[in-house]
Parts: structure tokens; sequence; C-alpha cells
């Protein structure tokens, strides 16, 4: 089955001045890497491109149709001199407060798309406003929307390497525990553990991992955190290797480095068989560096002098990642210094957040799986 990107006009393709009408060539101006993007999109996928806009008030005396024709059609010979063809244009005339039903995000323009000819669910809306997010779930397909952390260079990653997400669920005698991710998110989280601290943990992965992570979690916590801690990552970790698929494109290993001015580090932190970020927080340096090459391996670093941090025992920190390396066949190295044991975890878990987000990256330019061997 055809899939569809529902691409919006402006502010997504071009540049949205403050009144709202690019009624002028003086006003025209293209969105950073739409053109480019949009090409590679044509040359590596079969998708339809429809172009989906809201122009209020056109051919009446606010926005006379004459004003607006001639850079439209500018703007969609342009893009077809780069090869980017629209399959259809849907564009509607009216005022927001006529709410009609062919105005986004109601679909009465789009009925064509939804009469079970076309793979909806995995078609895309691309716009910059709720509006179009709206419109993508009342067709049933899936939302890009540019804003901070979403520009053209993402929605191509994206587009041609698919939305990378995993939905598992595992039930035992111990816990119930429920885990989505997204490796192609924006960061949000919804982490409920019934283990405060640990929620804390979780959420920085989220955050700085730039992936969209849920966790429900039922354990035992009555008997100890122990289990609910141990399956949660469990589950994380066969929810990370399920969505990065075949890993074909990702960057799987790199390296970086931070340093805050106040603490020298090592040109190299580690091998160049991994990703290494080294993270200072406050009086600590954590470090973390990975490879996600499908051999399991820990190597930890990092000393722990109090049982507990909030409600989550220390001695849980090493098994966490020991659990979830084992699960997401991933090769972790963590160290951590420093004096402040809060600081000291919180800046692993960050560090390694930053180095799963260097190593998920997708470079679609070329889609290989990257090993010698021909397999990960």
């Amino acid at each position: 089955m055809k899939r569809v990107l529902f691409i919006d006009r402006d502010g997504t393709i071009i540049k949205e001045p403050a009144d709202e009408q690019i009624d002028s060539f003086e006003k025209l101006e293209f969105v950073p890497g739409v053109i480019g993007a949009l090409r590679q999109i044509v040359r590596k996928t079969d998708y339809d491109l429809v172009l989906v806009s809201n122009q209020d008030g056109l051919g009446t005396p606010s926005f006379p149709e004459e004003t607006f024709w001639p850079v439209h059609k500018f703007i969609i010979n342009t893009l077809k001199g780069e090869g980017i063809v629209f399959k259809a244009e849907h564009i509607d005339c009216t005022f927001p407060h006529d709410n009609m039903p062919t105005r986004k995000p109601g679909t009465a323009m789009l009925t064509s798309y939804m009469n079970g000819d076309y793979d909806i669910a995995n078609s895309f809306v691309i716009g910059d406003r709720e509006t179009d997010r709206q419109l993508a779930v009342n067709l049933g397909a899936q939302p890009l929307i540019i804003g901070d952390e979403m520009d053209w260079n993402r929605i191509q990653q994206i587009v041609i390497g698919g939305i990378r997400k995993a939905k598992l669920h595992r039930k035992t005698t111990e816990t119930d525990i429920t885990i989505e991710i997204n490796l192609d998110g924006t960061g949000e989280s919804d982490i409920n553990t019934g283990i405060g601290f640990f929620d804390h943990m979780l959420e920085q992965i989220a955050r700085h991992g730039m992936v969209d992570l849920m966790v429900k979690a039922d354990g035992d916590t009555n008997v100890d955190e122990h289990h609910t801690i141990e399956d949660v990552a469990i589950v994380l970790g066969q929810a990370l290797e399920k969505a990065l698929g075949d890993k074909r494109g990702i960057s799987r290993y790199g390296w970086s480095r931070q340093n805050d001015g106040r603490t020298n580090v090592e040109a190299a932190c580690v091998p160049e068989s991994a990703t290494s970020i080294c993270l200072p927080m406050d009086d600590c340096l954590c470090q973390v560096a990975l490879d996600l090459g499908g051999r399991p391996w820990i190597v930890w670093n990092a000393d722990f002098h109090r049982e507990k941090i909030g409600d989550m025992p220390t001695e849980m920190f090493l098994h966490f990642f020991k659990s979830l390396s084992d699960n997401a066949k991933m090769n972790l190295n963590i160290k951590a210094e420093g004096q402040n044991e809060h600081h000291k975890i919180e800046g692993i878990y960050k560090a390694f957040a930053r180095a799963l987000r260097m190593a998920v990256t997708m470079d679609t330019e070329h889609l290989k799986l990257p090993s010698s061997k021909g397999v990960l």
C-alpha cells in the first residue's frame, strides 16, 4: 500500500510572515533545509507527496487570488525543478471562524486517502502548528511538527529511516512492566515505577537522550526494590534492541568529550571503538562509553558509600546497567569520580543518555550496517 506525506506549506516549506500571508515575492523565503531534505526523501522512498494548506480568505478582498497564485506557482515549480513533485494540492480558503470540515485539522479534503487504498498508519503529517498535529490524529497518521527539536534534517532521518519505536510488556509473579520507547522522540517521558529516585534517573535517559520513554511498573516493592529495578532494566534493554531494528545506518559508536574547565579530561576518554561522553556535574566527572554492537559487556568503575540515594539502593546502580547491557546487547564502560553520591549517579545516567543519543543517530546517506561482519 502507498504511504503519504501530507505537507503543510506556510511555516513548513516556506517561512510564514507576521501577517500570515505570502502575497508577494518579497515575503518569500524557503525554510532552511527543506529542499535538500525533500529531494533525499523523494530519492530514497516511495511516499506520495500531498500539499495540505489553510489559506485564510483566499479569493476574498483580504487575500486576492492574483497575489497568491504567482508566488505559489513559483514555489511549486522551484521544488519540481529539484525533482520534488506533489501528487495533489489541497488548499482550503475558508476563515477559522467558518469552522468548515475542509479546514485543517478537518479531513474533508482528504477522504480519498482514507478509503483503505493507503497505508495511513505509516504515513506522516509534516507541519509547524498544533492543527497539523491534530490533523495527523484525525487521519490516523503520525505527526512530525517543526520546532525546537524537529527540523528538516531530523524529518529526513525519520521519514527515510522509519520511526524506531517499540512497546513491550512483561509480567511475572514479582512485577508487571510496560515500556514504550521512541528513539526518534523529543525527550518526553511518563514514568512511574513506584521508586521515586529511580523515576528521576529514567527521566534523565529520556530528556538527555532525546528519546520518548514511557515506563509503567507495578512491582513487589513491599518486599524489596530489587525486582522492580532489575525487571525495568531487562524490559528497557529489550525494547531498545527492538526499536533499533536491523541497525542499518546507525552511528553505533563514536567518541566525544566535554569539559567544564575545572577538571582535566584526557584527550581521548576511551578507545575509538565506543561512543564516549565525559560529563561534569559540579564536583563529579562521569564517563560512559557504549557500543551497540550486539555483544553485552559492562565495565563499572564507580564506588558509592551510602546505602541508598532517595529510595533507591546504591547496590542496584551497577545491577541496573548490567541488566540493561545484557538485554540491549550493548557494550558499556562506565566510570565516575567525585564526592557527592547523588551527583555521581545522576551524572552517570545523563552521560549514558548522551552517549545513547549519539550511538542511535542515523545517517540516511549511508543506510548500511555499521559492521564489517555483515551482522550485528
